[in-house]
């Protein structure tokens, strides 16, 4: 499939999601304190998605990933975070 007929198929979704990611930020960008590793580590992924080269999706999520291999004595959250905390 070519670059045409994959946008016409895709284009809308992506775009909507992008104005919703937009949104987000201008809300965070809002509001009082600081970035907490979640928000450091989507603008780390924000960074990857803009620059050259392919591999993205990959990229990011190993970006957003937890890369450690023992597990923890405790969980520290009833539900994950959808980021590793390295930041």
């Amino acid at each position: 499939m070519d670059r045409t007929r994959l946008t016409d198929i895709y284009f809308p979704e992506a775009r909507s999601r992008l104005i919703d990611l937009a949104a987000f930020l201008d809300r965070i960008d809002r509001a009082e304190g600081q970035d907490d590793f979640r928000l450091k580590s989507l603008r780390a992924a924000l960074a990857e998605l803009a620059a050259p080269g392919s591999d993205k999706a990959r990229k990011i999520l190993l970006l957003l990933s937890d890369p450690t291999a023992e597990p923890v004595a405790e969980a520290g959250a009833k539900s994950a975070a959808g980021a590793w905390s390295r930041f």
